[in-house]
């Protein structure tokens, strides 16, 4: 297992416990910083799926409360695993630009 697997597995984790646990007060440091090391490692065939992914999470996040006594934990986690993926969509972009662009 790879740096780049751990520290995924790592971020998700986080994001999982941010979700759950609300007196993490750098909760949203931690998941960004995690974010953008996890989408440095992000392979060149996957940065499409991590870019969806980024996209869905941040469309259905808050549309799970709804449910009865698990609906705000689980919006919560969602809402975390968004901000996850966003951090690295960032980071996928900006090494796929410059990719694009180097000599």
């Amino acid at each position: 297992m790879g740096v780049g697997k751990i520290v995924q597995i790592v971020a998700v984790l986080a994001a999982i416990v941010a979700g759950l646990w609300s007196g993490f007060p750098e909760a949203g440091i931690v998941i960004a910083v995690l974010g953008a090391v996890a989408g440095w490692f992000i392979a060149e065939e996957d940065r499409q799926r991590v870019l969806i992914a980024a996209i869905a999470l941040s469309i259905v996040s808050g549309g799970l409360g709804a449910i009865p006594a698990v609906g705000e934990h689980i919006s919560n986690v969602m809402g975390s695993l968004a901000d996850l993926y966003a951090a690295g969509a960032i980071v996928v972009i900006l090494v796929t630009l410059y990719e694009k662009l180097k000599p």
